[in-house]
């Protein structure tokens, strides 16, 4: 048997290969053999059956299975052996197997088409412009807010009180609109809150919804319409008040303090105040830091120069997901294709030329925070640690495996991501939470 790659450019290539008669004869003829044993045919006692007659009803078949088994294991054997990098899976020249005489041939030839990964230059100190958010006393005052209202005692007056949140129905008999809503009492300006207050249960008011919202954001989440929906609203709405719900904003002691960071975590409303802010700027730098990824990846995509197959990588992605994608469809997405290609290569080398790997305990680890913040955030983090162990491996085990892969790839993903975050020369500019959330938005 012979095996040669032959490269016609940095990033395709054909592997071919030669068989001789003697590279598979033996096994096929074991295979008939063990037919022979096998085989329940009319007329013949079990393990009786001549090797002939095999060969006659199922050589073909057996000649087939057998050279297409030498193939699938002597490509995978040499592209391990020789350490060649590939972009894809080999794929098969059909054209060129549809000419070949099962019946008659002794010597076969077969071609793949590969497409390979070339060298490349990669750069991890390049300039980055971030952001660092503090966290200002609007954002600290209004979480604090929300926090008292959050740990708050409710209830359900008859009669309505700036600041409550009322539940109805809102009609509009020229639109045939009718829907049950909640407005809350942040979604109303202050002059319009006004306008409830007073009203009971049962009672109705006109509102002109244009008018008595903070914004459009407000408006569209009460009425659940959106674009160009909202731009046709006209005229009055009417509103029937069928529930009031009232928050009594919770002390600011030891009992709120024990509620929202744990058992005399804090003890004093400055220290309560400092872990806020402390809190908060973790929460909202997190988010910051997955941006700055976004950064990274950008740049890191715009300065690295990547030679990459296109055709092979078109054909590739259409053979692996026949009747799942068309071919314009791949056409018109293909940019994004190719980006995500160039990126796996980028991520792919760092870990290779940094020997970032990944462990199974650290793989348990994730599992087990994943599983820890999603009964925290439920409240269900009593006596959780002495079974979390048993959580964390029917989960790593659950969804035939799939569950174990997705945990791999992203705790390797977030180690060379890390990597690559400590290599960049990063420098970080101050902003308030608005401020960035501007950022985002623009």
């Amino acid at each position: 048997m012979d095996i040669v790659l032959d490269k016609s450019t940095a990033t395709e290539g054909q592997i071919k290969i030669t068989l001789k008669e003697k590279d598979y004869q033996p096994k096929v003829e074991e295979k008939v053999k063990d037919y022979s044993r096998k085989a329940n045919i009319k007329g013949f006692r079990p393990g009786k059956v001549p090797p002939g007659l095999i060969k006659k009803l199922y050589g073909k078949s057996i000649l087939v299975e057998e050279i297409n088994e030498i193939l699938s294991k002597s490509i995978t054997d040499y592209i391990k052996e020789n350490k060649i990098k590939l972009i894809g899976e080999p794929l098969p020249n059909h054209e060129k197997t549809a000419t070949i005489d099962w019946d008659n041939q002794k010597d076969f030839e077969f071609e793949y088409e590969i497409g390979l990964v070339a060298e490349f230059d990669l750069n991890l100190t390049q300039k980055i412009k971030s952001y660092e958010i503090q966290a200002d006393k609007k954002t600290i005052d209004n979480t604090l807010r929300n926090i008292k209202k959050q740990y708050g005692k409710y209830s359900e007056p008859d009669t309505v009180k700036e600041g409550d949140d009322l539940f109805g129905e809102l009609t509009q008999e020229i639109s045939e609109y009718k829907e049950e809503v909640w407005i809350m009492a942040d979604q109303l300006k202050a002059k319009e809150a006004k306008k409830f207050a007073g009203l009971k249960k049962d009672d109705t008011i006109d509102i002109d919804p244009k008018k008595i919202f903070v914004d459009e954001d407000s408006m569209s989440s009460v009425l659940r319409r959106s674009g160009e929906d909202l731009k046709k609203i006209k005229e009055l709405f009417s509103f029937k008040i069928n529930k009031i719900n009232r928050v009594e904003s919770a002390e600011l002691n030891q009992e709120l303090f024990d509620k929202v960071f744990g058992k005399d975590t804090v003890k004093t409303e400055e220290e309560f105040l400092q872990k806020l802010k402390e809190t908060l700027e973790k929460n909202y730098n997190q988010e910051v830091k997955s941006y700055t990824y976004k950064l990274i990846q950008d740049k890191l995509l715009e300065t690295t120069k990547i030679d990459v197959p296109d055709t092979f990588y078109k054909k590739w992605i259409l053979a692996s997901n026949k009747d799942k994608i068309s071919e314009d469809a791949l056409s018109k997405d293909f940019d994004n294709y190719i980006k995500e290609l160039r990126w796996s290569l980028i991520v792919n080398k760092v870990a290779d030329d940094n020997e970032i790997k990944v462990e199974h305990p650290e793989v348990v680890a994730s599992a087990k925070e994943l599983i820890m913040s999603q009964f925290a955030s439920y409240g269900m983090t009593e006596n959780l640690s002495e079974r979390l162990d048993a959580f964390a491996d029917n989960y790593l085990q659950g969804n035939e495996g799939q569950n174990y892969l997705n945990t791999f790839n992203k705790v390797r993903n977030d180690k060379i991501m890390d990597f690559i975050y400590q290599k960049m020369d990063i420098s970080f500019k101050k902003v308030k939470p608005e401020e960035f959330s501007n950022i985002l938005a623009n």
